[in-house]
Formats: structure tokens, C-alpha cells, sequence
């Protein structure tokens, strides 16, 4: 089955360039838009040079949200990635958004070595830091903590579309 390919583009506030690859458009439900990467796509962070990713994922962009979420297939770390972010948005083959800095993560479970999954919230001192050097708008602030007390609730208690793993990933690996 062929799927097209979609640019996506996160970008800081002050518009400059952050994590951006190719993904492949693999379809829409009632959580949003889906795409995936296979094992072995690329993407880059800036103008850097392009970092391989060795197991595939997949991608949702909520229609309504402030956030983005990367659901990673085994034996990746994380689990589950939630970017904190400003609603994306789809124009011209291209999702893009601005990545807000704060990030909620799941721990993927590891039984052989002991370790249980996790849920923590990541980057806060970055979000302090960018609320300065960006200057946030108040709004712009308040929707990301909310998005990200929102995004530890629902990872934690593994309410959709945050459970197992979503039927998008079988579609690249």
C-alpha cells in the first residue's frame, strides 16, 4: 500500500527552524491526523545534519489541541512522546507547529531489567527559559501548562489515545 508523504515541521517561537522530516500520511480517526516514519527514516533539528531513526513510529496531530504525540515501536525507551505545542496546523502537504518546549513522556516497561513504565514532564526549564528569551504571550503560557497537566493525566491513566499501542504503528513496522 503506498501512502503520501507529508512534510512536518516544528518550529521555536520565534519562527527558526527546529525537528523536521518526512512522514508518510497513514489516515484520520477520531484523535486526529496520523502519520508514521518506517524503521531507518530521517529527520533533522535546525540546519543540522540528519539524525536516522532506527525504529519506526507513528505520529498524531489532534484537529483541536495544543500538542503533538510520537508513539514509538519497541524496544525504543520511549514509549509514548508528547511535544506541548501550538495547535498544528495543515496547509500544502505540510503539518507545522511550535514546539512550546515542555514534553510528557512514557517510559517504555522493561521487565527484564526491572523497570516499570514512567510518566514525567521534561523541559520545564526550558519552557521558563523561552518564556523570557521568546516572550510568550500570557495565553500562549497557560495553554501549555494546561496542555501539559492535560497530557500527564491522560499518558498516566492511559486514557485514549494514550492505552496500547495504536493500530497506526502495525502500518510501518
Amino acid at each position: 500500500m503506498s501512502y503520501e508523504s507529508v512534510n512536518v515541521v516544528y518550529r521555536k517561537y520565534d519562527g527558526s527552524l527546529h525537528w523536521h522530516h518526512r512522514g508518510l500520511l497513514l489516515g484520520e480517526d477520531e484523535h486526529g491526523v496520523w502519520t508514521g516514519c518506517v524503521a531507518g527514516s530521517s529527520g533533522h533539528k535546525g540546519d543540522g545534519p540528519a539524525v536516522a531513526w532506527p525504529h519506526p513510529f507513528v505520529m498524531l496531530f489532534p484537529r483541536d489541541a495544543w500538542w503533538t504525540a510520537a508513539f514509538n515501536a519497541a524496544p525504543n525507551k520511549h514509549e509514548i512522546y508528547c511535544d506541548v505545542s501550538t495547535v498544528p496546523e495543515w496547509r500544502d502537504g505540510e503539518v507545522t507547529m511550535v514546539d512550546l518546549d515542555l514534553d510528557v513522556i512514557r517510559t517504555r516497561r522493561n521487565l527484564l531489567k526491572g523497570r516499570p513504565s514512567r510518566v514525567f514532564l521534561d523541559d520545564e526549564d526550558e519552557f521558563e527559559e523561552h518564556q523570557v528569551k521568546y516572550a510568550y504571550p500570557p495565553d500562549v503560557v497557560e495553554n501549555a501548562r494546561a496542555s501539559a497537566a492535560w497530557l500527564m493525566e491522560a499518558v498516566t491513566s492511559r486514557t485514549a489515545p494514550f492505552g496500547d499501542a495504536p493500530r497506526w504503528l502495525t502500518l510501518v513496522g
